[in-house]
């Protein structure tokens, strides 16, 4: 067995990253000394919101004795520190992690939470523990719910917003299925809804049956989505004792990628969004709201404290401290420094390093916490609780400081500003084509526009997750309907995708043609693809349905312009227009939502098919996305494959392209369930409620009418 008790080096970061060398090697100062180091860091180049929030500070002075009192109390639990060490199930964890955590949080006087899946024997040792209470109920029992301080109903995480938890099933070993009562080897798959919470008086039962059973305080933890300021509204009316707020980008054991990097807001934006709400409607006291989610350093915390929240919660950071390299691969349970592995003999953290690691870096950051009151002339941790006069933003959009609430120098940025082929998109895709299916992946996104430069509209665009206010539905143990009716129900798509194989290699051409065939979709193409007319949309009459350049009865119709379309709608002689981005010069997501509301206006949005088209496009969640704009479906280029492929074999091409459509149909299928819709056609079609927008251009924005995360 190898013993992991030193940290491992740190390997060469080549693709963008939130959790930088930089934050890695800060934390691994104050893992090493439990000192002060670094306060105050400016990051103003970086897209994250939280970033482009600064203190209005004059000078910066660090000691290793500071004066402030960063102590606080809540519900009758005294912390040292406002510091939570996030919620990470044993299974997720390899077992002397979650010992670790446990020992630090009552060494520290800090609290740590259980995560879900029942609770390891020497955690349950531990009293500074809140126990979770999650959809699957995996090993929990009336024992486990008194084994801590308090209770947590898990509702949602930020890195799987509206999907339940996700534990592979080569990391449920004979430990793990003992202690989640499950058999070897089985996936762990939660369901996406509570099935007895399907509404917030059901909530707010199961928080009163809690509180009788247990007389402890009672959280909820949800995810940061659309609604997430009127969810905690209803959280509090319902006498829960706080909320846990997971904002997007807040890491996890495994989930679809697609999930991940889609759904659910900034934490920044949810807190400060959620403060108002229930300061507004005079719920803020008593009540306590822990932040979590990509809180690298005290400074994020001291900004998200001044922004509403009473406690922060630290869940990668405490990885870090204990020697993650951030290698992404908890999911696949070969961990390198045995934090996330699969308990199987081989590898194993020593509990007193992480213990020890652990306890340095809570201690480390409480100084750089109380460095940062000191400096703010502040003399205790709970006077700096919704102090936005002490912020000021830089670079963010108009409507993003008003939510904020803080004042700065407002600046509405280029929507276009990376690459639109990243290696994570093509990694992603070169998954999906070999295996089918959604890929899996662990830790926080990477996305833009907090990570990734944006290089589309979409980029800047957050689907919902169903949080309380409605209920999810469950994508692996439910049926979704993706399908779509075309030109007045002659067509029928089994989902809102086709293939664009104009100009495509004949090989490529065959694949998509035949993959549409078995899938229910259809190709696009000058010529009908032969032998499979059946499911062409071409241009020389020979498919199944036909478009052209010029107005014609019958056929889809390629305008120019938007003008061009009104003009022509007005007659009602063509089923309905194929938007394409390279002929029309103006980015889909404008043309689409433009032409939807534009026919609504007219009162003839429901004669006419909207189908957007371009050669930019690139996975389902712009596809999703584009059909939440107003679109009725939308083509594809056949180069996606290309890009999928890569530099490898281009053997099997019907086989990947099956894989292909079939993974996008999944996919949708997750979003949709995320967001609570069972049939995409009746529900998202043109629904820009599900979509919020994150320091998106206002202007943009507004021309799109779609909201800004964190508004009302």
């Amino acid at each position: 067995m190898l013993i992991i008790n030193k940290y491992l080096p740190v390997p060469k970061q080549t693709d963008s990253e939130f959790w930088t060398i930089e934050r890695l090697e800060h934390i691994r100062q104050l893992a090493q000394t439990g000192e002060p180091h670094q306060i105050f860091t400016s990051r103003r180049n970086s897209l994250r919101i939280l970033d482009r929030v600064e203190f209005r500070v004059a000078e910066t002075k660090i000691t290793r004795e500071p004066s402030a009192d960063t102590s606080i109390s809540f519900k009758g639990i005294s912390m040292t520190s406002p510091l939570y060490l996030g919620d990470m199930s044993y299974g997720a964890l390899s077992g002397n992690p979650n010992i670790a955590i446990a020992e630090a949080a009552d060494l520290t006087g800090t609290l740590a939470g259980t995560g879900e899946g029942g609770l390891h024997p020497e955690v349950a040792k531990h009293k500074r523990i809140f126990v979770q209470w999650a959809s699957a109920r995996f090993g929990v029992d009336v024992d486990v719910l008194n084994a801590g301080l308090g209770v947590v109903i898990k509702i949602g995480q930020g890195a799987k917003p509206g999907i339940g938890g996700h534990l592979p099933g080569s990391k449920v070993t004979e430990p793990i299925s003992k202690t989640r009562r499950i058999p070897v080897g089985m996936d762990a798959i939660s369901p996406a809804p509570h099935h007895d919470i399907y509404s917030i008086e059901d909530l707010g039962q199961r928080i009163e049956a809690l509180k009788e059973l247990t007389g402890k305080p009672v959280f909820v933890k949800v995810a940061a989505t659309n609604y997430i300021p009127y969810v905690v509204s209803g959280i509090a009316r319902m006498k829960a004792d706080g909320v846990i707020i997971d904002g997007h980008g807040a890491g996890t054991g495994a989930t679809p990628a697609v999930i991940r990097d889609n759904v659910g807001i900034p934490i920044e934006l949810a807190v400060a969004s959620a403060d108002s709400v229930l300061k507004r409607e005079g719920l803020r006291d008593n009540f306590t709201i822990i932040a979590a989610g990509r809180v690298g350093d005290a400074t994020d915390a001291a900004k998200l404290i001044a922004l509403g929240a009473d406690v922060v919660s630290v869940g990668t950071g405490a990885l870090v401290a204990m020697g993650c390299v951030m290698v992404h691969k908890c999911h696949i349970g070969s961990c390198p420094t045995a934090l996330t592995n699969k308990i199987d003999g081989t590898r194993i953290m020593e509990t007193e390093f992480g213990t020890k690691m652990l306890v340095n870096f809570v201690r480390g950051f409480s100084l750089e916490l109380a460095n940062i009151l000191d400096n703010l002339h502040l003399s205790s941790v709970s006077e700096l609780k919704g102090r936005r006069d002490l912020l000021y933003g830089y670079g963010l959009s108009r409507d993003t400081l008003e939510i904020l609430g803080i004042q700065g120098e407002v600046e509405e940025l280029n929507p276009k500003l990376g690459e639109l082929w990243t290696r994570r998109r093509k990694n992603a895709l070169h998954d999906l084509i070999n295996k089918g299916e959604p890929s899996l992946t662990s830790m926080g996104s990477t996305a833009p526009p907090d990570v990734e430069k944006p290089a589309r509209i979409l980029d800047w665009l957050r689907s919902d997750g169903a949080q309380v206010t409605r209920p999810s539905i469950d994508p692996y143990r439910e049926d979704i309907d993706t399908s779509f009716l075309l030109k007045g129900g002659e067509l029928y798509l089994s989902l809102p995708v086709m293939f664009d194989v104009t100009n495509s290699p004949q090989e490529y051409t065959q694949a998509f043609a035949w993959a549409s065939l078995a899938l229910g979709t259809l190709v696009f193409s000058v010529e009908a693809v032969h032998p499979f007319e059946e499911v062409s949309l071409s241009s020389d009459g020979k498919g199944i349905a036909t478009w052209s350049t010029k107005p014609a009865l019958g056929n889809y119709f390629v305008p120019e312009d938007l003008e061009e379309m009104e003009e022509l709608a007005n007659e009602g002689e063509v089923p309905g227009f194929i938007l394409d981005e390279d002929v029309m010069g103006e980015d889909i997501e404008l043309v689409i939502s433009d032409a939807d509301l534009r026919l609504k206006e007219a009162g003839v949005r429901n004669r006419y098919d909207l189908i957007a088209k371009s050669s930019r496009l690139r996975d389902s969640s712009d596809v999703f996305k584009l059909v939440a704009l107003g679109a009725d479906s939308v083509i594809m280029p056949y180069s996606v494959l290309e890009v999928a492929i890569g530099e490898g074999s281009k053997g099997n091409l019907k086989e990947r392209a099956f894989n292909l459509i079939s993974g996008i149909r999944k996919e949708i299928a997750l979003l949709a369930g995320s967001a609570g819709i069972y049939s995409i056609q009746s529900s998202l079609t043109g629904n820009r409620e599900l979509l919020r927008a994150v320091n998106l251009n206002s202007y943009v924005a507004r021309r799109i009418r779609v909201r800004q995360a964190g508004s009302l």
